[in-house]
């Protein structure tokens, strides 16, 4: 790349449509597998509060295959998923925000005193209606806080799938290198951080509405 500047700006202005549908499908699949990851991990949380030897075992096999290399996991799946499709990408990503959601959920979970679940079965609350009045929304900071990290690292994650023909944001990196032309790995570097920044906030606001007592003493961070 040398002699090459850095930025064309000209190639930015006459790709703006292009780069606009890269970062929207970067977000779907980035973030889906979040989205996913929550779903999933709520109800197993609860399975392990209520079963606290379940917990380990899990742990251990999220952590585990949080350990693996994610270009190698999508290359394991592409016989079964496929070469290039969404879901060679997304369903790493989702066991990897399952290892980061799992432990923060049950965190949060065990951080509801005995003395207030006490005091709610004391008032009439029954279990369910316990768990949605009282033990979930005690959860929420500790949740979010988990959503934070588990989504940055999709975002980042998700540019890999770029090297086996699925990675939104990640095609500017590998257009880049092929041409020795370094704009749009700029570029592709900037709506990433861009991208992952906007999530991040979001989920902050998000936090600050659905649990605006965790911002007044401090909660999760």
């Amino acid at each position: 790349m040398d002699g090459e500047p850095l930025v064309r700006w000209y190639w930015i202005g006459d790709h703006l449509a292009y780069l606009r549908d890269l970062t929207l499908d970067h977000a779907v699949i980035a973030l889906v597998p979040v989205a996913i990851a929550l779903a999933v991990a709520i109800p197993l949380s609860l399975a392990c509060a209520r079963f606290p030897r379940l917990y380990q075992p899990l742990s251990a096999v999220f952590n585990v295959v949080y350990a693996l290399p994610s270009l190698a996991v999508f290359v394991v799946l592409i016989p079964y998923t496929g070469l290039a499709t969404c879901a060679t990408v997304m369903v790493p990503l989702t066991f990897y925000a399952l290892a980061v959601l799992l432990p923060t959920a049950v965190d949060g979970l065990r951080s509801v005193p005995e003395s207030v679940r006490q005091a709610a079965t004391a008032m009439g609350y029954g279990p369910w209606h316990r768990l949605w009045a009282v033990e979930l929304p005690a959860a929420v900071p500790y949740l979010v806080a988990g959503l934070r990290v588990a989504a940055v690292s999709s975002i980042s994650l998700a540019a890999v799938g770029a090297l086996i023909g699925r990675g939104g944001l990640g095609y500017l990196f590998i257009d880049g290198f092929q041409r020795t032309f370094p704009t749009p790995i700029v570029a592709g570097i900037v709506l990433i951080a861009a991208l992952a920044l906007v999530t991040d906030l979001l989920l902050i606001l998000a936090r600050r509405l659905l649990a605006p007592w965790a911002v007044r003493t401090g909660g999760a961070r």
